[in-house]
């Protein structure tokens, strides 16, 4: 079974961002903001895709003001990509699963679960 996403605050970022020996992508977010709603399934997606060779977090930039001013969140969403305690990549803004996927795949090990970023596309158009 797919491990879920984690929301993360202050508290637990070292621990299951920082300190993690996968790659984990953090999504920053608020509940007020619309694009990051809309984000919000992608990013879902993506952490199906890639559930064996990443971690995929939210943490809300209201409730954790001090790890978004850590690290320069100036706008929302933004996506970050850290690998053994160090940011490796950032998307700001609203992006589809390739793009992710084309960003993140340079630093994962594994390839995504089974099936390619369009065949997971075409599955759930088809599933409607």
């Amino acid at each position: 079974m797919n491990e879920p996403i984690k929301k993360v605050d202050e508290k637990d970022f070292e621990r299951f961002v920082l300190r993690s020996e996968k790659p984990v992508l953090v999504d920053f977010w608020a509940a007020w903001c619309g694009p990051c709603r809309a984000l919000a399934p992608i990013v879902e997606a993506v952490a199906d895709q890639y559930a064996e060779s990443l971690s995929v977090v939210t943490l809300n930039v209201d409730r954790n003001p001090t790890v978004a001013q850590r690290y320069g969140i100036r706008g929302i969403p933004t996506l970050i990509l850290f690998h053994q305690g160090e940011e490796k990549e950032r998307i700001v803004g609203v992006v589809d699963q390739d793009e992710i996927s084309w960003t993140i795949n340079p630093h994962i090990n594994a390839v995504p679960n089974s099936m390619t970023v369009k065949e997971k596309k075409i599955d759930k158009v088809s599933a409607i």
